[in-house]
């Protein structure tokens, strides 16, 4: 009997032994996964837009062109694309005129062809360096309202599958990618982008889905109101809305946030451009593969971010610890955030001048998304009462964001959702 305990005792040891030694081999990486080039809207190649992601410190890219891959003779003209003869410039300066292919058309144009995704992965992927995957930005729409979504590390394009409501519009976009995935065995995913672009999603479209597993709570954009307005939720608030209802009564899977540049501007950096590197995601995997990335992405161990780096996130059934990684005369909040069971579930439509309900997400409690604690400091922690439904965190710190797309926005972080 001893010796069967010893057994026992000596297995637990090593499997735990196996686990902190798995834990201790993972690390951050840094990605975007929203980013245009010329093969749809940006203004510039995409080798010119990897190497900007790669040299500036990021592990991991997704181009998310629209509606398309980047697959396929693709030429493009040297003067008139969104980049024009600067951005042609920089092309050969940067890969050199034997890189380069070039032709003069039946008009006597000049024209660049543009390398495919199989072309230029070579040049950048590096093991546990630098990964692309492959993606595009599927755009859809349903009368006057975009739905745009990314889908990530495909094979294959998808294209945009319509339907009656914008609720339909997304279901069956995420069944199509779920057919892919399931044809192919590749993981993969679809994510709602910036759905107050246009103010083209509300809560109420987004809530019944099954399936998603991501949307953008922070997008660089200059044009997709993260913030929303008097009429309209912001993105944080649509969040809290989405987790309380799925999580609370729909019994649906939690939503996780991500952050992103949608860049589509890499000539001139302003507020009013669509410019790089203003919003990423934080993954925590073991290697940096697409399976890797993609299991620790759907398990919620990541956090987007506009700015602020963390060292740690910890999550469990009692308790919420994060340490910031602090900079010199930068000071940090931190609120956790969370809806508590028997909340109050009443909703009203948000009406005109007229009472007529408009196409907004509804007005929620305050029960809904209520700040459970704030907490100054590096090392914020969060002990849970037992009645949350669930937790999450955002950091706000005090240095202005450098080249942010709205005026007096500073750096911030927004973490995963606990569900005890």
């Amino acid at each position: 009997m001893q010796s069967r305990f010893r057994f026992v005792a000596l297995l637990f040891t090593a499997t735990f032994l196996l686990n902190l030694s798995a834990l201790a081999q993972e690390r951050w990486f840094k990605g975007n996964l929203h980013t245009h080039s010329l093969w749809s809207d940006g203004d510039a190649y995409p080798e010119v837009i990897v190497d900007w992601y790669k040299t500036n410190g990021y592990h991991f890219l997704t181009l998310s062109d629209h509606n398309i891959i980047q697959d396929g003779e693709r030429w493009t003209n040297l003067n008139t694309n969104r980049g024009g003869t600067n951005a042609f410039a920089n092309y050969v300066n940067r890969f050199g005129a034997n890189y380069v292919e070039q032709r003069t058309n039946d008009t006597g144009a000049a024209e660049v062809r543009l390398k495919t995704f199989s072309e230029f992965r070579s040049r950048f992927d590096e093991k546990n360096k630098f990964l692309l995957m492959l993606g595009e930005e599927l755009s859809d729409r349903y009368l006057s309202s975009p739905v745009h979504m990314g889908a990530i590390n495909v094979r294959e394009v998808i294209k945009p599958q319509g339907g009656t409501s914008v609720f339909n519009v997304i279901q069956n976009n995420v069944d199509a990618l779920m057919a892919q995935r399931k044809k192919t065995g590749q993981p993969m995913f679809l994510h709602l982008n910036h759905p107050n672009f246009q103010w083209g999603v509300t809560a109420e479209d987004i809530m019944h889905v099954k399936g998603e597993k991501f949307f953008e709570v922070y997008n660089g954009h200059s044009s997709v109101r993260n913030d929303g307005d008097e009429t309209h939720a912001s993105t944080d608030r649509i969040w809290d809305i989405l987790l309380t209802k799925r999580l609370g009564e729909l019994k649906l899977e939690p939503l996780f946030g991500l952050g992103t540049d949608d860049s589509h501007h890499y000539k001139t950096f302003a507020a009013d451009k669509s410019n790089p590197g203003r919003g990423w995601i934080m993954v925590h995997a073991k290697d940096l593969s697409a399976k890797s990335l993609i299991a620790a992405m759907e398990a919620g161990e990541f956090y987007a971010s506009s700015g602020v780096q963390l060292n740690k996130v910890e999550r469990n059934r009692k308790s919420y610890v994060i340490e910031i990684q602090p900079e010199k005369d930068v000071t940090y909040t931190t609120q956790f955030i969370g809806t508590r069971k028997g909340f109050d579930p009443k909703s009203e439509p948000v009406r005109n001048a007229n009472g007529t309900p408009l196409r907004v997400t509804h007005r929620y409690s305050k029960d809904v998304g209520v700040v459970l604690a704030e907490v100054k400091g590096t090392s914020p922690r969060y002990e849970l009462k037992g009645d949350e439904i669930y937790v999450r965190a955002k950091i706000i710190s005090s240095k202005p964001k450098a080249n942010g797309p709205v005026k007096d926005e500073v750096e911030r972080a927004w973490t995963q959702p606990l569900v005890p």
